[in-house]
């Protein structure tokens, strides 16, 4: 089995700062970096990184041929991205502040764009049984949920951003909501269909599977960026019940590689391989 990551691709312009800006407030940044990022992104490299067969689907601006490098660098499989050379590409102004917290704005760009015929395109690659996994940062989730459930997938969806629009979606269809807390209260509004599962993801207080399975979060002694955090514990998890992990072993797996995501600088870049965990 396979997962066909229909994701966000993105430029992350990131500046280190020792506070995060304020209204009416300039600050200096002490360095800048650009890196490839996008949540969408992250996710396929840290399923790739983690041992999982992914399809990164998506829209990429022509400016960003890096990020299609990036990923192949990992081992993601990159035939169902499309470049838009009409609208500029994904990418967002990350802030990261002296405690190694993030500050983020984004501006979705090609993203945006997905079009009938690339879902359709992209769905050419999947079989019964596959993961789909989607966030929020894309155009056409509706639509691409549905030709997923068409074809028997499985769906995980990351509602991040949330907006308004998740409760909209036609969430009977998933298998699994992962959320983190802020999400997880803002999904708190909507009635979840009967059957779905949800993963929260709790920062240092761990991850919590249907209120029943909870694992703890391993400890760290210095934060340096929690940027990939969260995409890193996604692709794990997936990546380790494809293996055949059950749902707890996955967790910790995932835990274990989101701890060593946030002692290292950037996004994609700070992504474990399943290696460097001693796997």
């Amino acid at each position: 089995m396979k997962v066909l990551n229909f994701g966000s691709l993105n430029i992350d312009l990131v500046y280190r700062v020792h506070d995060f800006v304020r209204p009416g407030e300039t600050i200096p940044a002490l360095s800048f970096a650009r890196f490839a990022g996008g949540k969408g992104l992250n996710q396929s490299i840290a399923l790739a990184r983690a041992g999982a067969m992914v399809i990164h689907a998506g829209v990429v601006g022509a400016e960003g041929g890096f990020l299609l490098d990036a990923m192949r660098e990992s081992g993601v499989d990159c035939s169902a991205v499309t470049v838009d050379r009409e609208v500029p590409g994904g990418h967002a102004v990350i802030q990261i502040a002296d405690s190694g917290e993030n500050s983020i704005v984004l501006y979705p760009g090609a993203n945006h764009r997905i079009t009938p015929e690339l879902i359709a395109s992209a769905m050419d690659h999947a079989e019964p049984g596959d993961i789909l996994l989607l966030q929020n940062e894309i155009s056409s989730i509706p639509a691409i949920m549905r030709a997923a459930a068409e074809r028997q997938m499985r769906i995980f969806i990351n509602p991040a951003p949330m907006t308004p629009a998740v409760a909209e979606y036609p969430l009977e269809l998933v298998d699994t909501l992962i959320v983190n807390e802020t999400e997880a209260e803002a999904l708190a509004e909507c009635r979840l269909p009967a059957g779905v599962n949800v993963l929260k993801t709790l920062g240092a207080r761990g991850a919590v599977y249907n209120d029943t399975i909870r694992v703890p979060a391993q400890r760290v002694d210095q934060v340096v960026d929690t940027t990939a955090a969260g995409d890193t514990f996604i692709g794990f998890f997936i990546a380790e019940l494809l293996r055949g992990s059950d749902v707890r072993d996955a967790m910790s797996t995932a835990s274990a590689a989101s701890a060593w995501c946030i002692r290292h600088p950037g996004a994609a870049a700070s992504i474990p391989y399943r290696r460097d965990l001693g796997l």
